[in-house]
């Protein structure tokens, strides 16, 4: 007998009805065009816990478990992992417009009430909930990244600093933000063209991300400056981090192999951390590039922590 080595996508379905669960168990397995495998989860808290960890095509949410709000749940769910598209399953009594509309507004990719459900339907509602799961996936991902280096863009960037801010300040958790600017990059496209320039960018952002951790968080700011967000860092290895970055980038010089050039890419890099060298994000920003800037006027290629 062969076996599938690809395991097909799965359907997490959350309802607090074991009956409702054989239902959907059956629906699935009669799909004409599709095949998925199915979980189950009981509870309120199961559920969230579960679409929180990733890894579904789809959920089947119920409007209403036990005494909890499906919508609740939704919301949710949509903030912490925005990626699962959720069909909101809902019963005969509830009044489908307005379950509809609220299913929507808050978050569903389409609603279906549960007795006019069956095999055809419910595989057409999956079908399209992961076609628009994919699109908005991908509208998100360009919404966040720099399309030249692929790596975070300066908004999101801002809004990650926000997020640890807040955290340092009500855990008291530590967290250091770095600076970056590539030395005389303003001569390097003189002379290359900006063609050149753009690899050159690449190029930096590729060393940075091989070179930190996968918690750090890296982006272009704007044209040749970089940001690194370090969460649970502080000062003393935030500059020991920068180092690392402003030593591998020394070793590794940009490489043009259709032009044979070999052009070499140094570093300017800035280091502050929170409250003691700003009292929000954005005098951390000031604060990290002005020690860019110290770094450039003392010599360039070289990280600076204070000043």
């Amino acid at each position: 007998m062969s076996v599938d080595p690809i395991a097909p996508p799965t359907i997490l379905c959350i309802d607090d009805d074991p009956g409702q669960h054989r239902s959907i168990a059956q629906m699935v397995a009669a799909f004409r065009r599709s095949r998925y495998a199915v979980e189950f989860a009981l509870t309120y808290e199961e559920g969230l816990e579960r679409l929180a960890s990733g890894g579904y095509a789809a959920c089947l949410l119920d409007h209403q478990l036990d005494e909890r709000d499906g919508l609740e749940l939704l919301r949710e769910a949509t903030a912490s992992n925005p990626d699962t598209p959720i069909i909101m399953m809902t019963s005969p009594g509830v009044e489908a417009d307005e379950a509809d509309v609220a299913a929507s507004e808050a978050g569903a990719a389409d609603s279906l009430v549960k007795s006019e459900m069956n095999a055809r339907v419910l595989e057409r509602s999956i079908r399209y909930a992961v076609k628009l799961g994919s699109t908005l996936a991908l509208l998100r991902g360009q919404a966040l990244t720099d399309e030249l280096t692929g790596l975070l863009n300066r908004r999101e960037l801002q809004n990650l600093l926000q997020n640890e801010w807040l955290r340092a300040v009500r855990f008291k958790r530590a967290f250091s933000l770095g600076f970056a600017d590539i030395d005389h990059f303003k001569q390097v496209n003189d002379t290359y063209g900006h063609p050149i320039g753009d690899r050159i960018l690449k190029h930096v952002g590729d060393v940075m991300l091989t070179t930190l951790r996968r918690l750090d968080r890296v982006a272009r700011f704007g044209g040749d400056e970089f940001a690194i967000l370090m969460p649970e860092t502080g000062r003393r290895e935030a500059a020991i981090a920068m180092e690392r970055v402003r030593a591998a980038l020394e070793r590794s010089p940009c490489l043009i192999s259709e032009q044979e050039l070999r052009i070499p890419v140094t570093l300017s890099i800035g280091v502050a951390v929170p409250l003691e060298d700003g009292a929000d994000p954005e005098a951390l920003i000031e604060a990290a590039d002005r020690r860019l800037y110290a770094a450039k006027n003392s010599g360039r290629d070289r990280v600076c922590t204070d000043g």
